[in-house]
């Protein structure tokens, strides 16, 4: 990143040794470059006036766990996703079980958004092990892909575990008009995607998908 910061402090550099050129060449011109810049500044105070004009409030979600050892009595990390969820203005419309098996799950997120959900949100089965299935079987139901969540969540989870983060498939993606989050199991990384990602952000990005 320190590259990319030389960069483009030697372009800014550039930038004004060829503002000044012009300014001596063309005094002319300069003024009305002035006159164009000062329309950009108004149009850029119009699109951050207009940044969250169709974000959707009052976001219905559906909480599904993965897990064979687990009930929904005993769902630590399930709690802590509605909780997380619900505190930023939200709505948990129905919290689901499923085993660690790709039918099952498949067929619980559809069953789900069939439901009238906007938003599922899984926990469980995202790492390596041969039973970790939840991305396996959810990924196929995307429409688009949303890779940023992954990546961020990932780039979160290093500052906490260090280099084992690699080992989490979190993922989110578009299903027709609605989204899909796949969170892992453990209470920790279940806190962080779904206080410091999924929670603040589900509004805007569903009032994205929906435009």
């Amino acid at each position: 990143m320190g590259h990319d910061h030389d960069e483009t402090t030697g372009h800014d550099g550039a930038g004004h040794s060829h503002g000044e050129h012009e300014h001596g060449e063309h005094g002319h011109d300069h003024g009305e470059h002035e006159h164009d810049s000062g329309h950009e500044h108004s149009h850029g105070e119009h699109t951050h006036d207009d940044h969250h004009a169709h974000d959707a409030e009052g976001v219905e979600i559906g909480v599904l766990t993965v897990s064979t050892s687990r009930t929904l009595d005993d769902d630590p990390a399930g709690d802590i996703i509605a909780t997380a969820c619900e505190d930023a203005g939200h709505e948990i419309a129905e919290r689901r079980l499923v085993a660690d098996e790709m039918d099952a799950i498949e067929d619980a997120v559809a069953t789900l958004l069939d439901g009238g959900v906007d938003v599922v949100l899984t926990t469980g089965g995202t790492g390596l092990t041969p039973d970790d299935v939840t991305v396996d079987a959810i990924e196929p139901l995307f429409d688009r892909p949303v890779p940023g969540f992954g990546e961020l969540f990932r780039w979160l989870s290093y500052e906490e575990v260090g280099p084992m983060a690699m080992a989490s498939r979190a993922t989110a993606g578009v299903v027709d008009d609605r989204l899909v989050f796949c969170l892992p199991g453990s209470e920790n990384a279940a806190r962080t995607g779904a206080e410091k990602l999924v929670a603040p952000a589900v509004g805007h990005l569903l009032g994205l998908v929906r435009r």
